[in-house]
């Protein structure tokens, strides 16, 4: 277990993970579901035992469409699409893929993007 990773994950979510009770009526309405090899309810417990690793390499980080039904149907307010979120963009920095500079926003540039969207992305990659 990752300890570092853990708290990563867990900082970058803003979730209480003891919170959720795995109930599954998140899972019970992801739309996803039938799609992911780990669900939203199992993602928050992954967490909470600091099995990091093995959600990072799963191709479920990828499946979620982060729609936050999950978040939704959670009688406990844990919002598993925040935790699923944030697992991967752990994954996808430690591949060094999630960095922006402000150099390469030009390229980006075309007229129907909002502004706002640029901002955003140079906030959210730019760590």
């Amino acid at each position: 277990m990752n300890k570092n990773l853990k708290e990563q994950v867990l900082r970058s979510s803003g979730v209480n993970v003891l919170k959720c009770m795995r109930c599954g009526k998140c899972s019970g309405t992801c739309p996803s579901y039938d799609e992911m090899e780990y669900h939203p309810h199992q993602f928050v417990y992954m967490v909470e035992k600091g099995d990091i690793e093995t959600l990072m390499k799963s191709p479920s980080i990828y499946k979620c469409l982060t729609c936050f039904a999950c978040v939704e149907r959670c009688p406990r307010n844990v919002e598993p699409a925040k935790v699923v979120e944030a697992v991967r963009l752990a994954a996808v920095r430690q591949q060094n893929g999630n960095h922006l500079s402000p150099d390469m926003i030009p390229d980006m540039l075309d007229d129907d993007l909002p502004q706002q969207a640029i901002v955003t992305a140079l906030r959210k990659y730019a760590k």
